[in-house]
């Protein structure tokens, strides 16, 4: 492996990294030395959890052996416990958070793919930790209820296990492990894998968890092992942060939800006053009055809810969010009296939770305790004994339409109150609190980082916007701005409903079916758009020559449609089924109808084969009439207006329009997934021709994004460029280990084939020069001693400056000495002065391509020349091939070049598909 010196520090890579994996792991490593925050884009396929890993890793290793080392050191040595556990825990700890657990488990992949060993472990919840028999079966509060019921009971097994097996297993944690690992010791052996984890979290060096162990205050509380002060919190798949957050801090009470409450408040009266009765004896831990007093205070709240004065149903009733204290001091309920309240719903709950284990442990099935909702709210309300946090909210009642089983006793809508954030940085400001060392947010969409930051309320000093590492011709990018019959694509709610627009919508796709090989992912802004789209191409009738009556079944001719599903539980038999008829062969894949911020546009890989294109057939805005969303747009706009500052603030227009391209920007990813991927993205709506929406994409997808005004144009270069790539799948089945010999690239004479030419050697290209902003003048590679953003795809172990590895001096040798037998080969082949000449000119013309190329398009270039040698293609298609890697803007002198050693029979099909028209942009 690798190691590469960044900063000072050892980063040791499982791989030789790209440039701009380098400058991502500096950045991080930068972060962490000073003491601050980051916020770190890079696309996705760029290797950045494996980055952020190993730099992190690097950077905590540099400042003292993993908890791990400190074990064998303990073993081997019999050391001091209490000396190991100080040393140990002077040390920051590493606490990486993502959204899921199966993206966690992509990162815990990631971690055994590197050389770094920490002590690790990782946190999860019971519904995919416990394996009691009985509470497995249960899920949400109600499984944590039943499972603190039976340890208060001390009648679960597995957790009186957990204690002695820890202690005879310190080794726990030293490899990587998952929940599922966990599950599988507690499966075998009997542990409990969820107290294991909680056990095992207390000395570790790095800590996995989702993003609610962090965010939520009570789950943050309990992780009593960390010291926060100088810990390191880690956000990956950071983009959905913002939401996260927010949602976390408020809350929705609709009234027909106060009513179950108000319910088991009353269940409680009757549960305690037969105890009492039994007991003969006044119990204070179970107090029917108590109980008796928060029902009447519920039965009020719920009066006072039914009585707000609602204007009018789509603008409800709205008021700044320190109203919430005055509504409810209404009721008696203020910072004193919540309190106690809490103190009471928490004395139900276990009430209530015992009836229900009695019965369930007799065959009856437990139930959710709804009351600890009540207990959530009270504790938000007033949170830390203050009411300034409750300026980044707002008060709001509104109705709500009711489900189908309400409809049927006669209510069409209930009253919802809600107390919403529209500040996600309450959260983050928590963690300033708990003065943590350094906050490092990244993901493959953040952009644009300047209003990402403002959301979140915090300074965020080290900033990056990483390139792609795939080169321009692995990336098909356009806008199409109107449909095979010329029809406008904007997906607006004024014409989404109009036939003329689905219908060319629908024949652009079939034309895409038709195009784009294996897999094919099509993107809508919402569900009732995809469902109105299909339900138009089933029905719409079409007379063609290929006798096909609909839009849908034109589709399906071509691939089979799989459409995402609302219901989460499908969701797997749905990507089940995508896969299977990927593999079948009858037809040319599989295309998958999907939603922007649904399942499929988050965190699944749909790598190579998988997803060779995606189409977004529409901005994803939300729905503005949505209370949520104009009052959260109302917000920012009185934020902006009352800012003096000279930052530029975020208006309420802007966030509107950021959510959606974010969102877009999310399904984007599925395509390209790693280094040697290629897809194509097409945007099927006009508006994503317009610069401010262009400006809003991730920065490496800006450079490739070409519009369209005609559909056949679409059609023409889509296809070339897929019958491109399927030409460099070939390609790399005949290149061989040392590509330098390449064959026919000399000036052919008149009336000679190309396969009969001598051999020309490739020289190796001068030392390249990067401009380092700051410094007068450009400096040589060999002399830059920090990392800097660099502006290509690959840094060779030849030209890396920061690999530390004996190899490069000999690899420096090793290319002189083969260029020497280069130059000296070339000599002696020369026969004749004109013949030394045009030996000279063709070698000088494969450093311009070599230079002008990225190294896989020059890799690709040297094997069409073989290929064209071993005549195992055919020329045309060899010469298409190469004047498309040199059609790309800069490279017109190669394409002009490149004609003298086209053979004399081609010569002119050469310049009339290539030389001809205006080439001015390509200069």
């Amino acid at each position: 492996m690798p190691i590469y010196r960044i900063r000072g520090i050892d980063v040791d890579f499982p791989f030789e990294a790209y440039d701009c994996q380098i400058v991502y792991m500096d950045k991080v490593i930068q972060s962490l030395q000073e003491g601050c925050n980051a916020l770190l884009e890079s696309p996705t396929g760029t290797g950045k959890t494996l980055c952020l890993l190993c730099a992190a890793l690097a950077w905590r290793k540099s400042l003292g052996p993993f908890s791990s080392e400190f074990q064998k050191e303990k073993l081997s040595q019999s050391s001091d416990d209490a000396a190991s556990s100080q040393r140990r825990s002077s040390y920051p700890s590493i606490v990486y958070a993502s959204r899921t657990h199966s993206q966690l488990k992509q990162v815990i992949g990631e971690l055994k793919t590197s050389n770094y060993r920490p002590k690790m472990g990782i946190l999860g919840s019971r519904e995919q930790m416990c394996i009691h028999d009985q509470v497995k079966t249960q899920q949400g509060k109600t499984q944590n209820n039943a499972c603190y019921y039976l340890r208060k009971k001390r009648s679960c097994r597995h957790h009186s296990l957990v204690s002695d097996y820890m202690k005879s297993h310190p080794e726990i944690g030293n490899e990587p492990l998952d929940i599922e690992d966990l599950v599988d010791i507690g499966r075998t052996l009997g542990p409990c894998p969820y107290y294991m984890s909680r056990d095992l979290h207390k000395t570790v060096d790095i800590l996995f968890c989702p993003y609610n162990y962090l965010i939520d205050p009570a789950r943050r509380d309990s992780l009593s092992g960390i010291q926060w002060d100088n810990a390191v919190l880690i956000f990956d798949e950071a983009h959905n942060l913002e939401s996260v957050c927010a949602d976390a801090a408020s809350f929705d009470l609709p009234l027909r939800f106060l009513s179950a409450c108000i319910s088991e408040a009353d269940q409680c009266v009757s549960l305690a006053a037969k105890r009492r009765s039994i007991q003969k004896s006044a119990e204070n831990e179970h107090d029917p009055e108590n109980y008796a007093i928060l029902k009447a205070l519920l039965l009020k709240l719920e009066k006072r809810i039914s009585e707000v004065v609602i204007d009018s149903k789509e603008s409800g009733f709205t008021r700044p969010g320190l109203y919430i204290y005055e509504f409810l001091a209404e009721l008696n309920i203020t910072s004193e009296t919540a309190n106690m309240l809490t103190g009471t719903i928490e004395s139900c709950v276990q009430l209530l939770e015992e009836r229900h284990m009695n019965g369930y442990l007799n065959g009856m099935k437990g139930t959710i305790c709804r009351l600890e909702l009540i207990k959530d709210i009270l504790k938000n309300i007033f949170r830390d004994g203050g009411k300034s946090h409750a300026n980044f909210y707002r008060f709001h009642v509104h109705e709500s339409h009711q489900n189908a089983s309400d409809s049927l006793k006669g209510k069409t809508t209930s009253r919802v109150l809600s107390w919403w954030c529209f500040h996600p940085g309450i959260a983050m400001r928590e963690f300033l609190g708990l003065s943590v060392r350094s906050i490092i947010m990244t993901s493959g969409t953040l952009s644009p980082l300047d209003s990402f930051a403002g959301e979140m309320g915090i300074e965020f000093p080290v900033r990056l916007e990483n390139p792609h590492v795939v080169s321009q011709n692995q990336v098909w990018v356009g806008v199409i701005s109107r449909g095979p019959s010329g029809f406008s694509f904007n997906s607006s709610y004024r014409n989404r409903d109009s036939i003329d627009y689905k219908q060319d919508l629908g024949n652009a796709i079939v034309n895409f079916t038709r195009i784009v090989p294996d897999g094919l992912l099509v993107f809508f802004p919402s569900y009732y758009f995809m469902d109105r789209c299909i339900e138009c191409w089933k029905n719409m009738s079409h007379s063609g020559s290929s006798g096909l009556n609909t839009i849908w079944e034109r589709m399906c001719k071509n691939k089979q449609p799989v459409v995402e599903p609302k219901d989460s539980q499908l969701f797997g038999s749905s990507i089940d089924d995508f896969q299977a008829k990927l593999r079948d062969k009858s037809t040319s894949g599989a295309v998958f109808f999907a939603v922007c911020r649904g399942k499929v546009s988050e965190g699944l890989d749909f790598a190579d084969h998988a997803g060779r294109a995606v189409v977004i057939t529409g901005m994803p805005f939300s729905m503005m009439t949505d209370p949520k969303v104009r009052l959260k747009r109302d917000f920012l706009d009185q934020q902006a207006s009352s800012q003096k500052n000279a930052l530029k603030p975020l208006t309420g227009e802007e966030w509107y329009v950021q959510q959606a391209t974010r969102a877009v920007n999310q399904a984007i990813g599925r395509v390209i997934r790693h280094r040697h991927d290629y897809g194509a993205i097409i945007f099927c709506d006009e508006r994503f021709a317009q610069r401010s929406h262009q400006e809003k994409m991730s920065l490496w997808l800006r450079p490739h994004v070409k519009t369209y005004s005609k559909f056949g144009d679409v059609v023409f270069t889509l296809t070339g460029f897929f019958r491109d790539q399927a030409s460099r799948e070939k390609v790399k089945e005949l290149q061989k280990d040392d590509p330098v010999r390449v064959s026919g690239l000399s000036k052919c004479p008149s009336g000679k084939d190309e396969a009969d030419q001598d051999e020309i050697k490739i020289l190796p290209p001068p030392r390249p020069v990067i401009n380092i902003p700051g410094k007068r003048g450009p400096i040589s590679v060999d002399s830059i001693d920090q990392v800097i953003p660099a502006n290509k795809s690959t840094v060779s172990a030849l030209n890396n400056p920061f690999i530390l590895s004996n190899s490069k001096r000999k690899m420096e040798g090793h290319v002189a000495n083969s260029a020497q037998g280069h130059v000296a080969s070339a000599n002696k082949a020369a026969k004749t002065e004109t013949g030394a000449t045009e030996q000279t000119k063709g070698s000088v013309f494969l450093v311009q391509v070599k230079e002008k190329l990225s190294e896989e398009e020059y890799k690709e270039f040297v094997g069409l020349m073989k290929a064209l040698k071993m005549k195992k293609m055919g020329i045309v298609s060899v010469l298409d091939s190469i004047a498309r890697l040199f059609s790309l803007p800069g490279r017109y002198s190669l394409l002009q070049s490149f004609r003298d050693y086209v053979p004399s029979q081609y010569k002119l099909l050469y310049e009339k598909k290539h030389l001809s028209g205006d080439q001015s942009t390509n200069i």
